[in-house]
C-alpha cells in the first residue's frame, strides 16, 4: 500500500493539459457558435414578424370594436410607428368624437386604411426579416403576409 502512495507522489511531472488537447477544445466551442449565432439570429427575426402579424390582429379587434361602438362606423385612417421615443408606439383610431388605442410592439409600423365599407390593416416589424402583413375586411379571412414592401399611406 505504501509503495503505491510512494509511486502516485512521484508521479506528479503528468499534470495539466497539453496544448493539443487545449486546442482541440477551443476549436469544439468555436464550431458550437458558428452554429448557435446565426440560429439564434433567425429566431429573433421570426420573433420580431411574429410581434408584427400579433399587433395587425389586435389592431382588428380595435377597429371592430370602434366600429361597434360608433354607430357602425369605421374611424379615419390612420398610422404610427414604435420607434422607441416618448409618444411613439400608439395608433389612435378616431372619427372625430371617439377615439380607440392600438399599442404597438417595438419597432412596428401599423397602418388603418379606412376604405368606407371595408379596411385595410398593414404592419411590418424593422428588426425582422421585412415581412409585412397585411389584412383585407372586404375579404375577411386570416392576415396574410407579403414579401414586398408596403406604403403606409394606402398599404399597397
Amino acid at each position: 500500500m505504501q509503495q503505491t502512495i510512494q509511486r502516485l507522489r512521484t508521479k506528479k511531472d503528468d499534470e495539466g493539459f497539453t496544448l493539443i488537447e487545449l486546442l482541440v477544445v477551443v476549436v469544439i466551442i468555436g464550431v458550437l457558435v458558428a452554429i448557435a449565432v446565426p440560429v439564434y439570429l433567425n429566431y429573433r427575426k421570426g420573433a420580431a414578424d411574429k410581434s408584427a402579424q400579433s399587433d395587425v390582429r389586435g389592431a382588428i379587434s380595435a377597429v371592430e370594436q370602434f366600429y361597434t361602438s360608433n354607430n357602425n362606423t369605421y374611424p379615419n385612417t390612420a398610422s404610427g410607428t414604435n420607434d422607441g421615443t416618448a409618444g411613439s408606439g400608439v395608433v389612435t383610431l378616431t372619427n372625430g368624437t371617439a377615439n380607440q388605442n392600438i399599442t404597438l410592439s417595438d419597432k412596428t409600423q401599423l397602418a388603418f386604411i379606412n376604405k368606407g365599407s371595408s379596411y385595410l390593416l398593414c404592419a411590418n416589424n424593422t428588426g425582422g426579416s421585412d415581412k409585412w402583413y397585411i389584412y383585407n375586411s372586404a375579404s375577411g379571412g386570416s392576415v396574410a403576409s407579403s414579401a414586398t414592401a408596403l406604403n403606409l399611406t394606402d398599404c399597397t
